[in-house]
């Protein structure tokens, strides 16, 4: 199956994405929830295009996989993760998170690693709970 890698990134008026490895496949919104509407909506409209000027990775079965930067990560989940919990997560200081968050630095990529895979893990230990 085709992945189409959306990354999704906040600016100030909102939230802008875009495909990496397709192109014409774009979305805005004022929420994720919106640019993610945005972006469906952008490929069934490509998907309508003629034959000849839909992208490949249109045709057939294809999954969606939806990136963030750093910084919109941090923002869009703001309340449900706190720097704190982040920081005990992933042994990144506080502070420096901080900065990611506000935009005021960006994470070297082995940082970024290192919280995407502290979350994936936090993810795999909640998928294995029963109540």
């Amino acid at each position: 199956m085709k992945r189409i890698r959306v990354l999704i990134e906040r600016g100030k008026d909102g939230y802008s994405a875009y495909a990496e490895n397709v192109r014409k496949i774009y979305g805005i919104g004022d929420t994720v929830q919106d640019v993610k509407k945005n972006v469906l909506e952008c490929i069934e409209i490509v998907k309508s295009f003629d034959d000849k000027n839909i992208p490949a990775a249109l045709k057939g079965e294809y999954e969606i996989i939806w990136k963030f930067d750093v910084e919109s990560l941090l923002e869009y989940y703001k309340g449900i993760f706190n720097q704190t919990g982040i920081a005990r997560l992933t042994g990144i200081n506080e502070k420096q998170l901080n900065h990611y968050a506000s935009g005021l630095k960006k994470p070297r990529p082995a940082q970024a690693k290192k919280i995407e895979n502290a979350l994936h893990k936090l993810g795999g230990e909640l998928l294995a709970i029963e109540l």
